[in-house]
């Protein structure tokens, strides 16, 4: 498949999205049985992941977003701008940050680190796909759907410039290994 200028194959199935996705739910639910969490998935990617998986809650829970950007094309670009926040208190609450994609450990760090100054009880993170980059970062997820090597993939909410969103499965680009 082409998209833009780049070749697409297909990489993880909507069979196996689906089934993990059932799976983080479960984890979530017998973690926090006792709790109210607050959800926090990054728009704009996680907007689909997070649908399916907060469908598979059965905890009491709230949902709120938060918006972060640091890609351009299929690099990030080392800048993390806030676009939205949050217009609610996080003090004494159990916050899940939903992630679609962990590349660098950039985005995540940022906003935990703001989190840190706003007395939250605690924060965990559920990350759809997290690249290999990322496993080396300080800030590491509790609740990991797949672990990818440093690959360009878009579907299920990740995309391309805006593009592949939609698609139901999660495919990867076919790039010459100097352009990665």
């Amino acid at each position: 498949m082409k998209i833009k200028d780049l070749e697409f194959k297909k990489f993880i199935t909507a069979a196996k999205i689906n089934e993990k996705i059932k799976e983080l739910g479960a984890q979530l639910n017998e973690d926090y049985q006792q709790k109210k969490p607050l959800l926090l998935p990054i728009l704009n990617g996680s907007f689909i992941f997070a649908a399916d998986l907060i469908r598979e809650l059965k905890v009491d829970c709230r949902v709120s977003f938060v918006k972060h950007a640091s890609y351009q094309g299929t690099q990030s670009s080392g800048q993390l701008n806030t676009l939205i926040g949050l217009n609610e208190s996080l003090f004494n609450q159990d916050i899940i940050i939903i992630e679609d994609i962990m590349d660098t450990g950039l985005t995540l760090s940022k906003v935990i680190n703001e989190f840190g100054t706003l007395g939250v009880k605690s924060v965990e993170i559920v990350t759809l796909v997290r690249k290999a980059p990322a496993r080396a970062h300080a800030v590491q997820p509790k609740y990991i759907g797949f672990d990818i090597d440093d690959e360009f993939v878009l579907g299920y909410g990740l995309d391309y410039d805006g593009y592949g969103r939609n698609l139901k499965d999660i495919y990867k680009a076919l790039l010459p290994e100097t352009t990665k």
